[in-house]
């Protein structure tokens, strides 16, 4: 069962994004904060969403999106940050089911397009995504500002 995640499953998506970034071997990178997750899900001014995969009333995965801009179709379009299923449940179909599930609310949304991103050693979900009919956008390379990089370009 899909559904959306509700202010109660902020600390279950927190560990799920640990889990996701040990399976990434990104741990290291890990710094959040539920405050701030609870926030940004289900503050005042929500910035990201999540929805839930549930098997026998426990949360086995997970899909945490939000709205972007496309000016080359002049439509919005959906990203998708992070897409996991605890590994014991991979297999099952939650993973489409999460995908499939962002998948519709873009379009009901009016959505041009839905993007991600996967690690190049990441196999698995790299013939995932192609079995879906996602393609790898060749030509393009992602660039990131974080930390102290973020803070002196955004200075004044």
């Amino acid at each position: 069962m899909i559904r959306p995640a509700q202010p109660a499953d902020t600390a279950t998506i927190c560990d799920l994004v640990r889990e996701l970034a040990e399976y990434e071997q990104l741990t290291h990178q890990v710094v959040l904060e539920e405050q701030r997750v609870h926030e940004h899900l289900f503050g005042a001014q929500p910035c990201v969403e999540a929805i839930l995969a549930e098997e026998d009333g426990k949360v086995v995965g997970f899909a945490l999106f939000f709205r972007n801009y496309s000016t080359f179709l002049g439509r919005p379009g959906m990203y998708l940050e992070d897409l996991y299923v605890k590994p014991e449940h991979r297999g099952a179909g939650h993973g489409r089911a999460l995908l499939a599930e962002v998948a519709r609310l873009a379009v009901q949304r009016g959505c041009g397009r839905l993007e991600w991103a996967v690690l190049n050693w990441n196999t698995p979900s790299i013939e995932f995504y192609n079995k879906l009919g996602g393609e790898p956008l060749d030509g393009w390379t992602t660039y990131r500002l974080t930390g102290e990089a973020l803070v002196k370009l955004g200075r004044p």
